[in-house]
């Protein structure tokens, strides 16, 4: 489903209103053409370029080890330099690791938290995220309907939960399953202005959005390998300067006397190639024109959701035009647990050729999908057409 043609039941992309194909978009990945890559935001795809990039810094490591591995930290700070800039941050407060889970664990033991320390958390959260808190400290969990109107009704549903025990907050700059602005701004503010630290997990951030470090968090990561275009096991850990001296070193290694954030990214031998390629993602990013792909992808996510709310008892979640991400609630018997869940998103792709996301929640979860610059609107026509008389049951 990749000439842009009519999709089995649907409407031609040629058909006013429908969005077009990013021109050269398919073309920059290697991805299966029998599949409908609905669902970039879970793993990401890494364009041609970036690949060809990656396997030249892996052949030059092959071809001198020595001469590699001893240039790895100036070769990892010269990379960092890169990203920063790119996004907008501090290169001497901004570390290179290899995923969101792996900074969220730093950023919270950098906080020293004892076990009765009060940590805000929300069930729009990451699991394992939340749970790496959980195992720190007490948590308290903010219910958000995910139905919420806007994020100035996220944002008040939060600070209503702040109370005098509240130390830490740690809530998503995109939640994950639901596609919603949580730690905006405003609500940034609003948190430090009550003396409350706020740790943010911006694993969508990097590459969707124009300034993922706005509001000035305390500490914040995001995974470059999903909407930046890096190799997979590439992220960044940015940190106010008055906790950078408290980011433990995830190895002891012969850089911990240099500190934040080069003893965070040196872990003796180990492989380095996709971090030292992660430039070249948000680079390609910005020569496609990275406000042209963030408004087409927001607008095939758009039409996708469309499409999908049509079917009868489907509803779409409220969402943002900035986000190339949109969720909608299933009926009521779908995706009530995480088995559920997993079960219907596996017979979605044995039955439609589809990849999404499905969500749990306990009186009917959701689905997630994604606009990417490969996709074309006739993918989203195939799942819609292909999801009806799966959810009536034939």
């Amino acid at each position: 489903m990749r000439d842009g043609g009519t999709g089995a039941g649907g409407t031609s992309s040629g058909v006013a209103g429908v969005p077009g194909p990013f021109p050269g978009g398919a073309e920059l990945f290697r991805l299966d053409g029998r599949v409908a890559h609905l669902n970039h935001g879970s793993f990401g795809a890494v364009p041609v370029p970036v690949a060809r990039a990656h396997r030249r810094i892996a052949a030059a490591a092959a071809a001198d080890p020595d001469a590699f591995f001893l240039g790895v930290p100036d070769l990892l700070a010269g990379a960092r330099a890169r990203v920063a800039a790119l996004l907008g941050a501090d290169p001497d407060g901004l570390a290179l690791v290899t995923n969101a889970t792996e900074a969220a664990n730093l950023a919270l033991d950098a906080l020293r938290l004892a076990p009765d320390d009060e940590v805000l958390v929300t069930d729009h959260g990451y699991g394992t995220v939340v749970a790496a808190a959980a195992r720190r400290a007490r948590t308290v969990t903010v219910r958000l309907d995910p139905g919420l109107a806007d994020e100035e009704a996220v944002r008040e549903a939060v600070l209503a939960a702040v109370t005098p025990r509240t130390k830490i907050a740690l809530l998503d700059l995109i939640s994950s399953p639901t596609a919603r602005i949580v730690a905006g701004p405003g609500l940034l503010r609003a948190l430090a202005a009550r003396g409350v630290t706020t740790v943010v997990d911006g694993a969508h951030a990097p590459g969707m959005l124009a300034d993922p470090l706005a509001g000035g968090p305390d500490l914040w990561f995001g995974n470059l390998h999903k909407w930046g275009y890096a190799p997979p096991g590439s992220a960044v850990l940015a940190v106010a300067p008055a906790l950078r001296d408290r980011v433990p070193a995830p190895v002891p290694s012969w850089e911990d006397h240099q500190g934040f954030p080069r003893s965070v990214e040196y872990r003796a031998t180990a492989d380095y190639t996709g971090l030292l390629a992660a430039p070249e993602g948000l680079e390609l990013l910005e020569e496609l024109g990275a406000g042209a792909v963030r408004a087409h992808n927001s607008a095939l996510a758009a039409y996708g959701a469309g499409l999908l709310a049509r079917l009868p008892g489907v509803r779409p979640l409220p969402s943002d035009a900035r986000l190339a991400m949109r969720a909608l609630r299933l009926p009521a018997r779908f995706a009530r647990t995480k088995p559920e869940a997993e079960a219907l998103r596996e017979e979605v792709m044995a039955r439609l050729g589809c990849r999404v996301l499905v969500w749990p929640w306990a009186d009917g979860g959701g689905i997630r999908i994604c606009g990417q610059v490969y996709n074309r609107a006739a993918e989203y026509e195939r799942l819609a057409h292909g999801l009806r008389p799966l959810l009536d049951g034939r």
